[in-house]
């Protein structure tokens, strides 16, 4: 890169949203963390740190204004905010179901339009990443409501990448599996639930927040400069793949 980008990060307080800022940090970019919590915001290396949230879709103008204000305009944008929803359609309230869409899909939604915007304002090219997940790939049983939102990210992304493409704006998204955050940590808190969850992956074992923003950090760079539209799977081979028995 010839000089140092901007690059937004939302949900920066997160276990991949922390990894991610850590690593973009370390190469150079210009970093604006996005959060809730200012303590821990105040943790994070960053040039602009901006309390609010971006889980909110209302938000998300105001949050692309105060980072164009405060640091200068975004060239890049990571929104790792979301949440998940473990329990089978006929348990789901229609409260939770419009609270899971609410924060992965329409925050996504609103983000992505909002950096949009200002990058066509700005005239500049970019790159935009957006978080999804394995279970929008493949049906995983108890995750209708999540598996419905982030199938919905990832039609967001091949739509609006084919409509920007030829301003040079670049949209993909990353599609994890089950990772080692704060998110996941209930999933995972007895050694039997990650025993069973680590025998389902190709590769073994539980991933890293710093496995997925490493995919995330090459998808915003320059080495991924002819890659647009796609959901790269983080996954172990969980969406490819079946494990050998033994």
């Amino acid at each position: 890169m010839t000089s140092s980008p901007i690059v937004l990060v939302t949900g920066a307080a997160g276990g991949i949203g922390r990894a991610l800022v850590q690593r973009l940090d370390a190469a150079g970019w210009r970093v604006a963390v996005v959060g809730r919590d200012a303590a821990r915001l105040d943790a994070l290396p960053a040039a602009l740190r901006i309390v609010a949230d971006a889980g909110d879709p209302d938000q998300a103008a105001p949050i692309v204004a105060r980072c164009n204000d405060g640091l200068g305009p975004p060239t890049h944008l990571a929104h790792m905010v979301g949440n998940t929803l473990v329990a089978p359609l006929h348990r789901v309230a229609l409260s939770q179901w419009r609270d899971v869409l609410r924060i992965n899909l329409e925050s996504a939604f609103a983000m992505l339009q909002a950096w949009i915007a200002a990058r066509r304002a700005d005239g500049g090219k970019g790159a935009a990443v957006l978080a999804s997940s394995v279970v929008a790939q493949i049906g995983v049983a108890n995750h209708e409501a999540i598996a419905a939102a982030k199938g919905g990210v990832d039609a967001l992304v091949r739509s609006a990448a084919a409509s920007h493409a030829a301003s040079g704006l670049r949209i993909n998204a990353v599609s994890p599996g089950m990772t080692e955050t704060p998110l996941s940590a209930g999933m995972l808190r007895l050694e039997a639930q990650r025993e069973a969850a680590a025998r389902q992956y190709p590769l073994g074992g539980i991933q890293h927040a710093d496995d997925v923003a490493g995919a995330v950090a090459w998808l915003l760079s320059d080495d991924a400069a002819r890659i647009t539209g796609q959901v790269l799977p983080v996954d172990g081979g969980f969406t490819a793949i079946r494990p050998l028995v033994r």
